[in-house]
């Protein structure tokens, strides 16, 4: 469903058991970049009304999370900051194609693949920390369903650009480079280090 090719490590989980607040303060970053990739797609293939009209509801639902955990922040008393974020994201879009419509299908992919490893992270969140916090657990997996539909419609829009047995083959290739992107992790405690 998700089109990962690896899970989480469970390294990942010493740095939430070590790092829960700031991994909070990271994730609220994830949802506003979320947003602006989201955003950008839409400036950038305006020309595309489907992806146009699709995307404003990803962005519309990114800017609701962000402010849903600004607010666990704010119950939290943790105060939000700025913070450096991981490796992850910069080095997946390396991976893009510089031509379209090669650069539309990855852009799009690179979308879908991080709504994915989200989806898997705060599944897997949710289970780690509901023993010790039920709230924050039901918090995360509430979550899930959006995260993995905004996954399957990056994958969808791809399609409006090549075919989509090219796309599955395309997603599949990144797939494979998500997940040893993932694999080499990120000292910094992060939502996707």
């Amino acid at each position: 469903m998700l089109n990962l090719t690896s899970d989480t490590d469970a390294r990942w989980l010493v740095q939430v058991d070590e790092h829960l607040d700031e991994m909070l303060i990271d994730h609220a970053h994830c949802e506003k970049k979320a947003a602006g990739t989201a955003m950008n797609l839409i400036f950038y293939y305006v020309e595309q009304e489907t992806l146009c009209r699709e995307l404003m509801v990803i962005v519309k639902e990114e800017l609701e999370h962000f402010a849903m955990v600004l607010d666990l922040l704010q119950e939290r008393g943790v105060p939000f900051r700025r913070l450096p974020p991981s490796s992850y994201g910069g080095r997946l879009h390396e991976l893009i194609r510089k031509n379209e419509p090669g650069r539309a299908v990855d852009r799009l992919l690179i979308g879908s693949l991080i709504e994915a490893r989200s989806c898997e992270r705060f599944s897997l969140l949710a289970q780690h920390i509901r023993p010790r916090e039920p709230a924050l657990a039901d918090f995360y997996a509430g979550l899930f369903e959006s995260e993995a539909r905004h996954h399957s419609t990056y994958v969808r829009l791809a399609a409006l650009f090549a075919p989509e047995e090219t796309v599955h083959q395309r997603l599949a290739e990144l797939a494979d480079s998500e997940a040893a992107i993932i694999a080499q992790g990120d000292a910094l405690p992060r939502m996707h280090s």
